[in-house]
C-alpha cells in the first residue's frame, strides 16, 4: 500500500491547517506528513504539533537561496505541498520538483497577485459590491494566484455583508472543500 504524503506549507493562524490535519487523520492511503513554516512560533506550528504531525521551520535564504528545502521534501517522500495560508512566493525550485497546491479566498482571477489576501481579499470585494465571492483552489506556478484553477466555490455578498461576514462565508467555504479536493488530486494520480 503506497501511502501518499502531504506537506503543507503555513504562515498564520493555521485554521485550514488544522482542517486538513483532522480530515486525514483516519485516512490508510494519504496523510499529512508534515507542516512548514516561515514563522515560528505561528498558529499553524502549534495546531499541528496538537496533531503529533512533524513540524519545521525555514528562513528565506534555506527556501530561495538553497537546496536544502527540496531535498528534505524529497527525503521525506512528499507526493503534494499544500500552501494553506503561505504568504511567500514559491520558487521556482520547488515548482521543478513537486505538485503544488493553494487556496484563494476569491474567485480568481479577481483580486489575486501580491498583497491579496485574507482580509484584504474581502475588503476589496465589499469595496465593489460584487454579488458573489468563494474560494479558488489551483496549481501553483512562479506568479501569485497564477496558476490552473482546479476548483470554484462561490457564497453570495448581500449588500449588507461586511469583509468580516464574508470572511466567515469564504473560511465555511474553504473547510468544506479543500480537503475533499486534495484527496481527489492525489487519488488521481494513482
Amino acid at each position: 500500500m503506497n501511502v501518499k504524503k502531504i506537506a503543507i506549507f503555513a504562515s498564520g493562524s493555521g485554521t485550514n491547517a488544522e482542517n486538513i490535519i483532522v480530515y486525514f487523520s483516519e485516512n490508510e492511503l494519504i496523510e499529512v506528513d508534515s507542516l512548514w513554516s516561515n514563522k515560528p512560533g505561528s498558529g499553524a506550528l502549534e495546531r499541528a504539533e496538537k496533531y503529533g504531525v512533524e513540524t519545521l521551520v525555514f528562513n528565506r535564504q534555506q527556501l530561495y537561496e538553497s537546496e536544502e528545502t527540496v531535498q528534505n521534501l524529497k527525503e521525506r517522500g512528499i507526493d503534494l505541498i499544500v500552501l494553506a495560508g503561505f504568504l511567500w512566493l514559491i520558487p521556482r525550485n520547488l515548482i521543478d520538483n513537486f505538485k503544488i497546491v493553494n487556496i484563494h479566498p476569491a474567485l480568481l482571477p479577481e483580486y489575486g497577485g501580491k498583497g491579496m489576501y485574507g482580509m484584504n481579499v474581502h475588503r476589496a470585494v465589499v469595496e465593489n459590491k460584487d454579488p458573489e465571492s468563494g474560494i479558488t483552489i489551483h496549481w501553483v506556478n512562479t506568479v501569485y494566484d497564477d496558476g490552473k484553477i482546479i476548483f470554484q466555490a462561490r457564497c453570495p455578498v448581500l449588500p449588507d455583508d461586511t469583509p468580516e461576514d464574508v470572511a466567515q462565508k469564504v473560511h465555511e467555504l474553504e473547510y468544506k472543500y479543500y480537503p475533499s479536493v486534495i484527496e481527489d488530486i492525489l487519488k488521481k494520480e494513482d
